[in-house]
């Protein structure tokens, strides 16, 4: 018998509320709302969700406490990561959603949230035999996994996300050079257990976990002239060329240019600078050629486990 659950991913970012019906095989989406609450804005690196952010937090969760009840689920889980992990009245927001909502949130730590993302890629079908770096950048934290279709290998949450990175290093834009020099050296000296855990194996491709991955898939579709459907396209293979023509052009870009192109959802439009640093920089430094995108990411993963 099929059963309907919801997953909430509260991100840094973006709260994400997954409806879904069925089983593990064969699911079907009710509803897939995302909502850019900007938890971390103007406090991620202070370990402090401002006013303005955690009320905007609580609306949210009173929204998506109202999907679920409307949508007759049977069971749900709220999975909270980075931004409310750090913050130091994150148990505060805690409590106020319990109390407000009937919904208990649960904050996992980075080697779950890492394991829940490996989880969803893999039932996407992203995954080969040959071994793949899955790389997820979000807002507080990037999540590496190095893993196949059978198994992960080694996995890492480090607290890098591109809200952090963007208040350390992009406060002029376009980004000057000598920050973006600055921001790859944070990553040199923040990704030692990467390498290390990357350097006797062989990687077969860049899987990009959703996210700023969608971006510059969509971006890149468009400016072709195709159409470009989420909803429809679970995996897409970059071109090596358009992939970093595509990040440089962000990178030099001023806010006002990223903000008119479509491609570029909101709540990205200032992030992808730090997700095109980040993702060009691993490319380089691993020397890989072929990158891919994968929609599914930690959500997809909290419901394999639910619907299972």
């Amino acid at each position: 018998m099929s059963k309907r659950v919801a997953v909430m991913d509260l991100g840094t970012n973006t709260f994400h509320l997954l409806i879904a019906d069925g089983d593990i095989d064969n699911y079907l989406e009710i509803v897939h709302y995302p909502e850019a609450v900007k938890l971390g804005e103007g406090g991620i690196n202070k370990g402090f969700i401002i006013p303005e952010a955690y009320q905007r937090g609580i609306d949210t969760m009173k929204m998506f406490a109202t999907e679920i009840k409307g949508n007759n689920v049977t069971d749900f889980r709220a999975i909270a990561t980075s931004a409310l992990r750090s913050a130091s009245n994150g148990k505060d927001f805690i409590q106020e959603v319990k109390d407000t909502t009937g919904i208990s949130i649960e904050i996992i730590n980075g080697e779950q949230e890492a394991g829940f993302i490996y989880q969803g890629v893999k039932i996407s079908g992203c995954l080969s035999a040959q071994n793949s770096l899955i790389m997820d950048i979000g807002g507080g934290s990037v999540e590496f996994i190095l893993g196949n279709a059978d198994n992960i290998i080694w996995k890492q949450s480090f607290e890098i996300g591109a809200a952090r990175l963007m208040d350390l290093f992009h406060r002029t834009d376009p980004i000057p050079p000598a920050s973006i020099e600055a921001l790859n050296l944070y990553l040199e000296d923040h990704l030692t257990d990467l390498f290390t855990a990357v350097a006797n194996h062989k990687v077969d491709v860049l899987i990009g976990s959703s996210g700023a991955f969608e971006t510059f898939a969509e971006v890149i579709e468009v400016e072709k002239g195709h159409s470009f459907d989420l909803k429809t396209t679970k995996n897409y293979n970059f071109d090596e060329a358009e992939l970093l023509k595509l990040t440089n052009k962000f990178v030099q870009s001023t806010h006002l240019q990223r903000a008119a192109n479509k491609g570029i959802i909101p709540v990205r439009v200032d992030m992808i600078v730090a997700a095109s640093l980040i993702t060009r920089f691993i490319m380089h430094k691993q020397g890989i050629n072929k990158v891919s995108m994968c929609s599914n990411s930690l959500k997809e993963g909290v419901l394999a486990g639910m619907l299972d």
